[in-house]
């Protein structure tokens, strides 16, 4: 697990270490530029340096930057203060510029010479490097302020930063390293994110004596006349074994019966009654899935009231792990919320931004600067774990916040959602931990992506059937 803070956290324990630990400013000044130098120093030989400081605490930085690499023999190094608004060093090339201007606590518009300099740095052709963070990037949301500094590499002082990796952060900051400086943290209410190590334990070694019943059982339900596709993708039911469960019941509308037989062959195919190939509720038709480890539901079910009979009776009834996704949490959303706290099972939500804003009635714009927020607080009020899709997905019981930062623009595509429910729900059928569970599926899922494109070298022509076929390769590595 990696913490990641907000601003006001890293303020804080700022303020405690020179308060109450006796490390003075100026020292911590000085162990924040001496690191960003040493990165340098450890990734070039040398080189023309132009190191852009702004006032306050990032500025101090730059000109330790500068200080450090001007004694460092192959480094050629001038310091712009760009709070004079005097920019002819631009018209210099340069190999690398440092962008020491502002840090996380920018919250407003960049305007007037800092967002000339910012410009002039992006259009510079230079490699790249944000001291903390790129100026103009605000430090929580990860929002540009207007406009920010593009760079190669940021370097993090003492811990990541949640704007470091949701909205535009991973677009602005390229690789992102963390460097130590003796800051004293504590508690543990910060955000984490996974990494590789965390993963291990979900995949251990199998008992030579051991059989399909061991490894839990599933049910996925999903489909219609109008989204065929969106169940099958899931593997949902396919998804579900490659993740190890023992066995996939695939539930479709019973009159598509015969469009979905052989379709996912290593699945039990089963149907519940429909009207005109769409889902109606039937109490009894479900009732020999809540003997299931976990189920799935929502995938190209289509929006109606029979959708929501059928999750609420599954709420109500249900005791084991329940993943609602696509048209099921649109269906909450419009046929009522308060469902969801008469559960008497473990419920994880899988909404994209949007679906996230219908949920919770809200405009995407209010989501997209708060997210991390109010998604920790819609899963506290309502008891459930919540995982909002994104560049960097967010999952959240309402007391732990975790960020997936693995994946690739080329998932950015229809059925993706539907895969990554496909593996979370069959991880939910082996293991009762689904706030944890959910942060390695979408893990997983990102790096299925990743791999994917490597192998065919570009982000264009990924489906999301080929990131079903790259899930055995990446499970193999923590086997």
């Amino acid at each position: 697990m990696e913490r990641i803070l907000t601003t006001e956290q890293m303020r804080n324990a700022d303020k405690y270490t020179i308060e109450k630990l006796g490390i003075c400013q100026d020292e911590l000044v000085y162990r924040a530029g001496s690191c960003v130098a040493e990165e340098i120093m450890n990734r070039f030989r040398g080189g023309r340096v132009l190191v852009c400081v702004g006032k306050g605490n990032n500025g101090a930085d730059g000109k330790i930057v500068a200080e450090i690499l001007s004694k460092k023999h192959g480094f050629s190094v001038l310091t712009l203060n760009v709070s004079n608004g005097i920019f002819k060093l631009f018209d210099k090339k340069f190999d690398i510029i440092v962008d020491c201007i502002f840090g996380t606590g920018l919250n407003k518009a960049v305007e007037g010479k800092y967002k000339e300099a910012i410009e002039k740095i992006n259009s510079s052709g230079a490699y790249v490097i944000a001291c903390d963070i790129p100026s103009g990037l605000n430090g929580d949301s990860g929002l540009a302020m207007g406009v920010a500094v593009k760079a190669n590499l940021t370097i993090a002082i003492q811990e990541y930063k949640i704007g470091h990796f949701i909205n535009d952060g991973p677009d602005y900051c390229g690789v992102v390293v963390a460097k130590d400086i003796g800051i004293s943290i504590w508690g543990d209410d910060y955000v984490t994110r996974l990494n590789s190590s965390s993963i291990k334990d979900f995949f251990p070694k199998r008992k030579i004596n051991s059989n399909k019943g061991d490894y839990g059982k599933t049910c996925v339900i999903g489909g219609s006349k109008r989204y065929s596709g969106s169940v099958l993708l899931s593997a949902n039911a396919l998804c579900s074994l490659k993740m190890g469960v023992g066995y996939t019941t695939l539930v479709v509308p019973e009159s598509l019966f015969s469009a979905y037989l052989g379709k996912v062959p290593e699945c039990i195919l089963s149907t519940i009654p429909d009207i005109d190939g769409f889902f109606v509720f039937n109490e009894n038709s479900l009732k020999p899935f809540l003997e299931y480890d976990s189920i799935a539901i929502g995938m190209g079910v289509g929006v109606s009231e029979n959708v929501y009979k059928i999750i609420s009776f599954l709420i109500k009834n249900y005791k084991g792990n329940l993943l609602i996704d696509a048209d099921g949490i649109n269906s909450i959303a419009k046929y009522g919320l308060e469902v969801l706290k008469q559960h008497d099972c473990n419920i994880v939500l899988t909404p994209h931004i949007g679906e996230f804003a219908r949920l919770i009635n809200a405009d995407k714009t209010l989501i997209i600067n708060d997210c991390v927020k109010l998604a920790k607080d819609f899963a506290k009020e309502y008891g459930v774990t919540l995982l909002v899709k994104s560049n960097t997905s967010i999952i959240t019981d309402g007391e732990k916040v975790l960020l997936n930062t693995t994946g690739t623009p080329a998932m950015a595509k229809a059925g993706s959602g539907d895969v990554l429910s496909g593996l979370t729900v069959g991880l939910l059928a082996r293991n009762n931990d689904v706030l944890k569970v959910s942060a390695v599926s979408a893990f997983i899922f990102g790096k299925a992506g990743e791999y994917c494109v490597k192998e065919v070298d570009n982000e264009y022509t990924i489906v999301a059937s080929d990131l079903i076929n790259s899930i055995p390769k990446v499970i193999s590595k923590f086997c």
